[in-house]
């Protein structure tokens, strides 16, 4: 099978959608501080089945259910160092047996999620953690896991909801040294202007020329945000020279009073996003395999 990289390069690959959504949406408990890394303990076949739908839709790509797998974040939950390990290469395994059990080829990426998840208070939404969490130690955090997950046999490591140019440079840094193919996925606002921004408020297209110089870095791109500011994030993010990535939520918004999601949910028109240059797209929250059918069958 040909390498991720190759295939961005030649035409257009469709993702997954929202692994925490569809595991939610089947019953399971999502709301701890590990989201959906905890059924890679508690319950792999759930997460196994949540892959394969997605793959039976259309997915060329599976996304682990690491986004919040680290080794600190596995600390405070009890889990030690050694069982921590076994559950990042067993993500890579489970969406690999998803991908099988759909019958389906793709490509496994290990989802790698910024500090802020590690936090779990929603600053991976903000970045307001790069005030006080220098990139030396937002190196030492990521270094652990991107190599656990690399040597685990992901095709690619999948660095995503990034909100802050720190971050991003703290994680260039990180895969230059290890060399494997990986991809950069900010987190996004597009302002009246029409200007892409990261969540910090720096300008997208500065940020993202960041990695026009690190060859492991494949594709650059947005995630998390809102589709109906993906056309301009992705324009921007093309000042990386690479493939744009393109994975936005569903388009509704929660309404933390009344504790529900609101608006209609779609991921929107995605021949804007090839003609911006998106060439990987798919899905993130709220964002379920019927989704990336529709999805798949636009971008055929």
């Amino acid at each position: 099978m040909t390498t991720l990289a190759e295939a961005l390069r030649t035409g257009t690959v469709v993702a997954d959608g929202g692994l925490s959504t569809e595991l939610e949406s089947r019953g399971h408990d999502v709301t701890s501080s590990l989201w959906s890394a905890r059924l890679l303990r508690d319950d792999p076949a759930a997460v196994t089945d949540a892959h394969a739908a997605f793959a039976r839709a259309g997915a060329q790509v599976a996304t682990t259910a690491s986004y919040q797998a680290s080794f600190p974040g596995f600390a405070a939950a009890g889990i030690d160092g050694s069982q921590a390990r076994m559950l990042m290469v067993r993500s890579v395994q489970l969406a690999r047996d998803g991908l099988a059990l759909a019958g389906r080829d793709g490509w496994v990426a290990a989802s790698i999620g910024p500090y802020g998840a590690f936090l779990a208070d929603g600053s991976e939404y903000t970045g307001d953690y790069a005030d006080h969490v220098s990139v030396a130690e937002m190196r030492a955090f990521h270094r652990p896991r991107l190599a656990v997950l690399a040597e685990a046999g992901a095709d690619v490591l999948a660095c995503e909801t990034l909100p802050a140019a720190a971050e991003v440079e703290a994680l260039l840094a990180e895969l230059a040294e290890l060399g494997v193919p990986a991809w950069l996925s900010l987190t996004s606002t597009t302002g009246p202007d029409g200007v892409a921004r990261t969540r910090r408020g720096e300008r997208l297209d500065e940020v993202c020329a960041m990695a026009r110089d690190v060859d492991a870095v494949i594709a650059v791109g947005v995630n998390c945000t809102d589709p109906a500011g993906v056309p301009a994030a992705v324009a921007a993010a093309g000042a990386s020279g690479k493939p744009g990535v393109a994975y936005p939520n569903s388009g509704e918004a929660w309404d933390a009073t009344a504790r529900r999601w609101t608006g209609r949910p779609g991921v929107g028109d995605a021949s804007g996003w090839l003609a911006a240059g998106a060439r990987l797209v798919g899905g993130c929250c709220r964002v379920r395999p019927d989704d990336v059918r529709a999805l798949a069958d636009a971008v055929r």
